[in-house]
């Protein structure tokens, strides 16, 4: 997921997303582990949409915080 897409998303949606993709990456974990993961760059990819997601929540945190503190 491009980080343009993740920031079209609204906060709900950002959420939903970073659970879904934690319960993928999950099993992809399980699936290493019992040797059934045929693409094992995905486990890659997947951490990287988890960090994405957690960094624009963080970036909409600071500024609500900031607009907070300006007024």
């Amino acid at each position: 997921m491009k980080p343009a897409e993740i920031r079209a998303l609204s906060d709900e949606q950002l959420a939903e997303k970073l659970k879904e993709c934690r319960a993928e990456l999950f099993n992809l974990r399980f699936q290493m582990a019992t040797s059934q993961l045929d693409n094992t760059a995905r486990v890659k990819t997947v951490k990287k949409d988890i960090a994405r997601v957690l960094t624009e929540q963080r970036a909409r945190e600071i500024a609500a915080e900031k607009s907070a503190a300006a007024e």
